[in-house]
C-alpha cells in the first residue's frame, strides 16, 4: 500500500465533503458514525483532514487511520510479508500447513512462529516444538507478519480486496503478482520502475517476486518467461532469499524442472546447500523428488549435497553409490544422513525418516526409478532394496510410472515387481490403494500404459479411496487420450 496515495486520497476525499459532493459526503456517513445525523452545512464547516482519513482507513479494511499508517508504511523488520492474494481461504490454507508442518519443515518455520507469535519470542526451536500450537496461534502468526494485529484485522482486509479487486491496486505487491501471474511481463516491469522497493519486499508465506516468477516458469501457459526473473535480479532481488520454510528460488527452479532458469540464478550466486521443508531439503533434492534429470544433472555439476544414498542414486553416479556401502556391504552413516526433507509441501503427510538401513536402501531405490538410473538399480537391489517397497508414498514401479520411464518399468517387471501392487502416492486424500496403470493413465503417460496393460496390469482394479479405475481416473484429470484408448479395449 502506498502511504503517499492513501494521503492524497484523503485530502481530496475532505475537499469534495467541504464541496458538498453527495458521494463524498454519504462515504463519511457511512463509515463515521459521528457524521451520520448533522445536516450537510454542519458538515462541510467541521469535518477536518482527521475525519477524513478515518473514513478513508474504514473503507479499506482498517480500524483506524494509524492502522492503516503502520500498514502502509515500509516495515522495518525484514521477515514482513504482504498480501498477494485475496482470497481468505487461500491463506487460511496456509495458516493450516503452517499447523501441519511445524515438526517436519525444518528451522525456518520455527522461525516464522519465533518472530511474529509474542509467546514463543525467545524460545529455542525445541520449546516452540513442544509447546501447545493451535489453529488460533497459527492465525495470529499470519496476522502479525502482515502488519496486522489480529486475524480479524488481516481477514477484514482481505475479504475487502476480495469484493472490491479495484482496491488490489493500493496494494503495489499484489498488482506486481497480479501482473506476474498473467504474463504481462511489460505491466511487471513498469510496476518494478515504479515500485524499485518491490524486489525485496516478500508476500505471504515469505514469497519474494522473484521466487513467485521462477515458480511460474514451469508452467507452459505462462508468458512471462525469462525475462521478468531478469528484470527483478537486475532490480537487485536477493537470488538466496528464501520463504519461511527455506525454499529459495533455486529451489523452484529445480521443482519446475526449469534447467535454464536454474543456470542463471547459479550465475548469480544462488546457494547449493540451502535447506527447505527440513535437514537435506537442497534444491538438488527437490529436483530428484519428482524425476527431474535435467535439472538435478545440472545442479549435480556444480555439487552433490547431501551427499547421501538417495541423492547418488537418483543421479545415478554408480561411484557415490558405491561410496555409502563400508567394504562389508553395511551402509555409512552419510548414506543414512540428511533425510528430514521427505515432502515439498505440506498437502503430503506426515513421515518420519529413519536411520534403518532397510528403509534406506528402499527410498533410494526409488529414487533411482524416478530418474530412470538403471545403472545403479541392479547394485541397490542387490544390498537388499525390495522391488515392491512403499518407503514414502510411492513404490518404484509407481514412481517410474508417473515419471514416463518405459526402461525402467521393463526393468523392474523383468525382475519380479508386482505390476498391480496397491500402494500409496501422493497426498493422502488422493493416493490410497493406486497401482502403477492408475498412476499413469492420471499422468497421461499412453506409452507407458500400454507398455504395462502388455505385461498384464490389470485394468479393473480400483483405488481404495473413490473407487476409481485407471480409465475414470484418466477421464476425471483430462487425460483423453488414455481414456479413449483404455475405452476401447472394451468391457
Amino acid at each position: 500500500m502506498n502511504l503517499e496515495q492513501q494521503k492524497k486520497q484523503a485530502r481530496d476525499l475532505l475537499r469534495a465533503i467541504r464541496a458538498g459532493d453527495a458521494d463524498a459526503l454519504s462515504r463519511l456517513r457511512r463509515h463515521h458514525a459521528r457524521w451520520a445525523a448533522l445536516d450537510e452545512g454542519a458538515v462541510r464547516q467541521l469535518v477536518s483532514l482527521h475525519d477524513a482519513q478515518f473514513s478513508l482507513a474504514r473503507e479499506q479494511g482498517f480500524a483506524s487511520w494509524p492502522k492503516l499508517k503502520a500498514y502502509a508504511e515500509p516495515s522495518s523488520h525484514p521477515r514482513h510479508t504482504r498480501l498477494f492474494v485475496a482470497d481468505l481461504a487461500w491463506i487460511t490454507d496456509r495458516v493450516h500447513g503452517l499447523l501441519r508442518t511445524r515438526d517436519s519443515a525444518g528451522p525456518a518455520a520455527l522461525e516464522q512462529i519465533r518472530e511474529w507469535h509474542p509467546r514463543f519470542s525467545g524460545c529455542t526451536d525445541d520449546e516452540i516444538r513442544q509447546a501447545p500450537f493451535t489453529e488460533e496461534d497459527a492465525r495470529l502468526v499470519y496476522a502479525r507478519e502482515h502488519g496486522f494485529e489480529t486475524w480479524d484485522d488481516l481477514t477484514r482486509r482481505v475479504n475487502l480486496l476480495a469484493a472490491n479487486p479495484a482496491t488490489a491496486t493500493t496494494e503495489p505487491f499484489m498488482a506486481a503478482f497480479g501482473a506476474l501471474r498473467s504474463g504481462d511481463a511489460a505491466g511487471f516491469e513498469a510496476f518494478l520502475r515504479t515500485n524499485p522497493g518491490l524486489a525485496g519486499e516478500r508476500g505471504t508465506n515469505g514469497n519474494t517476486l522473484l521466487n513467485l516468477a521462477v515458480s511460474f516458469a514451469g508452467k507452459p501457459d505462462w508468458k512471462g518467461g525469462m525475462s521478468a526473473i531478469k528484470a527483478l535480479l537486475a532490480a537487485g532481488s536477493d537470488v538466496n532469499d528464501a520463504n519461511d520454510r527455506g525454499w529459495t528460488p533455486l529451489h523452484a527452479a529445480a521443482y519446475a524442472n526449469q534447467a535454464e532458469v536454474a543456470a542463471l540464478l547459479i550465475e548469480k550466486g544462488a546457494a547449493l546447500d540451502a535447506e527447505a521443508h527440513g535437514a537435506g531439503g537442497t534444491p538438488l533434492i527437490a529436483a530428484l523428488f519428482w524425476g527431474h534429470r535435467e535439472t538435478a544433472d545440472l545442479l549435480g555439476r556444480h555439487g552433490v549435497a547431501p551427499n547421501n544414498l538417495r541423492a547418488a542414486a537418483g543421479l545415478g553416479i554408480a561411484e557415490l553409490v558405491e561410496a555409502c556401502f563400508n567394504p562389508d556391504g553395511t551402509l555409512t552413516p552419510e548414506a543414512c544422513a540428511a533425510r528430514g526433507f521427505y515432502r515439498p509441501h505440506s498437502g503430503f503427510p506426515d513421515w518420519q525418516p529413519s536411520t534403518d538401513p532397510r528403509e534406506v536402501l528402499d527410498e533410494a531405490l526409488v529414487w533411482a526409478a524416478k530418474s530412470g538410473r538403471l545403472a545403479v538399480l541392479e547394485r541397490l537391489a542387490g544390498a537388499g532394496a525390495q522391488l515392491d517397497a512403499d518407503p514414502y508414498r510411492g513404490t518404484p514401479l509407481i514412481w517410474a510410472a508417473v515419471c514416463n520411464r518405459t526402461e525402467t518399468v521393463a526393468w523392474l517387471l523383468d525382475r519380479g515387481a508386482n505390476i498391480n501392487r496397491k500402494a500409496t502416492f501422493g497426498g493422502s486424500t488422493h493416493g490410497q490403494g493406486i497401482t502403477a496403470l492408475h498412476l499413469a493413465a492420471q499422468y497421461g503417460h499412453l506409452p507407458v500404459v500400454k507398455f504395462l496393460l502388455e505385461r498384464g496390469a490389470d485394468r479393473f482394479i480400483k483405488d481404495e479411496l473413490y473407487q476409481s479405475t485407471a480409465e475414470s481416473g484418466a477421464a476425471h484429470f483430462g487425460r483423453n487420450d488414455v481414456r479413449d484408448y483404455l475405452r476401447s479395449l472394451g468391457a
